[in-house]
């Protein structure tokens, strides 16, 4: 038997933000797809015309452009399977609607919501099935003549799946093993509703991956309840043989307590769980994202991919050609995995750790701007790279631990480093430095070091802290002899001279 090409798919409903629970599912499928040379197809599910929500299909895009999870075909791409959003294959999806239909596998149904409500309130635990569906206004009980009466009248109806009672349904799921499932415990799903012509997610889904080829079916948990549904869906079409693998994925879970994560949590303990800021439309509220917080793409994929999976090493920082490398689905936990947002923080400071200077200086010059300070950008990254091995975890964090690279500081008698630096007796040996510092040939960290050891060594002197307080106004601050170089003679000169005169 050939073996068939892999393909994937991403398919989100444009119905808000893109939860960090989506993104790491997509993750998934690109690193499966990567690691087995295959594609991955984007698809837009907006079968549900109700909840649409706009600018949602841009902000999916956008998100994973930043994230750099490239997808093969689909909206926005073209590819040969097109049209790519559901919206789009109205035509396509009525085909299949009528060939279940004409196969007496689905059924037409004309009950109201009323006449739902009021069963479900009569009947406990109501579920439309094989037990109740005979006592239900569907075509099944009104026979041909009157339904086709009801259609022509304008009628709204829904088609529903007549599922069989007392069938075994198996699920290979290649990260639970096989489900068994008794087909008594489902309910005729509805797949079309007239209303809006358009049908259910669980005929479009089915639809969408036999006829785009899809190979693996890589979802979240909650999706699982919805897999014998499937499975039968592809029976009916007689579809077996093209029937996707399905690997549905652990739940992230709450940082504390128990339950599923939720933007509750993330607003509780002050983290995302959007990978862009969100503007809703509707009320106006701003959710933050981990781009505008100053996480690393690099690092939120890499803390991401580690919530469920586990290369079965102890290696924690993992580029993406090593995670495609590495990934294996059998990999993948069965239970859920805790949200670790501190984690995800500590990752994101890994990869400023090892991140060029260069790449970092433009997002550090954003924040100097902010804050109103110009500098050029070789200067701009001078400075990020003396500071960034200081305990941040992003790079908006530096402003307050490195103004001083900027602005002249304010010196204080009462600042408790100063206090404990500054004696009797340190005006006048800061007096000393600063009148070597002057007589040097030139500024060079080298030039420096030379001369102030040498002259520190001999008098016995220890002007350090003393001089920090002369240049930064406190205790903070990269090494002495970087930080005067980096300001220059004039500038570490003139500091000098005003925290002599200002402190005595």
């Amino acid at each position: 038997m050939t073996q068939r090409k892999v393909r994937v798919r991403f398919a989100p409903s444009p119905t808000g933000p893109l939860h960090i629970g989506g993104v790491r599912t997509a993750l998934y499928n690109y690193l499966f797809a990567r690691k087995h040379g295959g594609d991955m197809v984007f698809r837009i599910e907006d079968t549900d015309s109700t909840r649409f929500v706009p600018g949602a299909e841009d902000y999916i895009i956008e998100s994973f452009r930043w994230l750099g999870i490239e997808f093969d075909e689909g909206v926005g791409l073209g590819g040969d399977f097109g049209p790519y959003r559901q919206s789009e294959r109205r035509d396509i999806y009525r085909q299949y609607v009528q060939q279940l239909l004409d196969a007496g596998k689905a059924y037409i149904a004309f009950d109201t919501p009323e006449e739902l409500n009021a069963k479900r309130e009569s009947v406990a635990n109501f579920q439309y099935d094989a037990h109740t569906r005979m006592e239900m206004r569907n075509s099944l009980v009104l026979g041909d003549e009157e339904t086709q009466r009801l259609i022509k009248a304008g009628e709204n109806y829904v088609v529903r799946f007549k599922i069989e009672p007392g069938e075994e349904v198996i699920v290979n799921d290649l990260i639970r093993g096989d489900v068994h499932v008794m087909s008594d415990i489902l309910d005729d799903k509805v797949l079309y509703k007239k209303a809006d012509d358009l049908p259910t997610y669980h005929l479009a889904n089915i639809v969408d991956d036999h006829l785009m080829q899809i190979s693996h079916v890589i979802r979240g948990e909650e999706w699982l309840p919805s897999a014998p549904l499937h499975v039968l869906l592809y029976r009916a079409f007689g579809w077996e043989d093209t029937m996707p693998a399905f690997a549905h994925l652990p739940l992230l879970l709450k940082p504390d307590g128990k339950g599923k994560l939720s933007k509750r949590d993330g607003d509780r303990l002050g983290f995302p769980v959007f990978p862009l800021e969100w503007h809703d439309p509707k009320s106006g509220a701003v959710s933050a994202g981990y781009r505008e917080q100053g996480y690393l793409p690099e690092a939120v994929i890499n803390f991401l991919a580690l919530l469920g999976w586990n290369p079965g090493t102890d290696q924690e920082i993992l580029s993406m050609e090593e995670l495609i490398q590495q990934f294996d689905l059998a990999k993948c936990s069965k239970s859920g995995a805790k949200f670790d947002y501190v984690k995800g923080q500590w990752f994101n400071r890994e990869y400023i750790l090892h991140k060029p200077d260069a790449e970092l200086a433009p997002a550090f010059d954003k924040v100097l701007r902010e804050a109103g300070i110009e500098a050029p950008m070789d200067r701009v990254e001078a400075v990020v790279g003396m500071m960034k091995m200081k305990k941040i975890n992003f790079i908006h964090e530096l402003w307050p631990l490195c103004d001083f690279f900027f602005l002249r500081p304010e010196y204080s008698a009462d600042d408790k480093f100063t206090r404990k630096n500054w004696k009797e007796g340190t005006a006048g040996e800061m007096g000393e430095l600063r009148n070597l510092l002057a007589q040097l040939p030139d500024f060079s960290i080298e030039t420096q070091k030379a001369a102030i050891d040498a002259w520190a060594t001999e008098g016995g002197k220890k002007p350090w802290n003393p001089w920090r307080v002369c240049l930064v106004g406190t205790g903070k601050g990269p090494d002495m002899y970087e930080l005067a170089a980096f300001l220059g003679k004039d500038e570490t000169l003139a500091r000098m001279d005003a925290a002599l005169q200002a402190l005595g």
